[in-house]
């Protein structure tokens, strides 16, 4: 599959990137298409009503956004007719999610403001099919900037998937659970 290994981004698409993000993670019909049941877009509707909206955006435009985006959001389909959105969703896509198992660590990456909720229910997804988990704690600190001062949770997956959740793992290296209760985060 398609997936972005880059670390750059190109910066000059970056607009028209977010709102690749927002048609293909959580609402299609912006631009008036449709997503199969596992999230894949048809890249020749994604690209006219991208057009249509205002934005001017190729084959070879989003071929590059794809592919020099630093997330790896997104993925093609092996002959490049199709594309979606990694994870992320808020709308309800099966993305073939495979169950894996997890290292016995994760982290995530959230606002410091939110520690006492979190403290008192876990990690919800929050409008999203899955809360987002990363490998190592420099990746969840930067996730945990976006929402202000960062504060990075320490998560007992192994533990976690022992006692019975299931974990994914994204195309674009991002663990996936449903949720996770308090009693497996420690701050970091």
């Amino acid at each position: 599959m398609g997936r972005n290994n880059g670390n750059k981004s190109s910066g000059k698409y970056d607009k028209t990137s977010k709102f690749i993000s927002l048609i293909l993670r959580h609402n299609p019909g912006v631009i008036g298409i449709k997503l199969d049941k596992n999230g894949w877009a048809d890249v020749q509707e994604l690209i006219a009503g991208i057009n249509k909206a205002g934005s001017k955006i190729n084959m070879d435009i989003l071929d590059e956004i794809v592919r020099t985006d630093k997330k790896g959001r997104y993925s093609f389909n092996n002959d490049k007719t199709k594309i979606r959105a990694n994870q992320g969703h808020s709308i309800s896509v099966d993305v073939e999610l495979e169950e894996k198992e997890p290292p016995e660590i994760l982290y995530h990456g959230t606002a410091g403001r939110f520690l006492p909720g979190i403290r008192e229910e876990g990690l919800k997804p929050m409008g999203r099919l899955y809360v987002h988990l990363s490998i190592d704690a420099k990746t969840a600190e930067t996730v945990g900037k976006r929402h202000g001062k960062p504060a990075v949770l320490k998560v007992h997956s192994g533990e976690m998937y022992r006692h019975g959740n299931k974990f994914y793992l994204s195309e674009n290296n991002v663990w996936l659970v449903k949720k996770v209760e308090s009693k497996y985060l420690e701050e970091f």
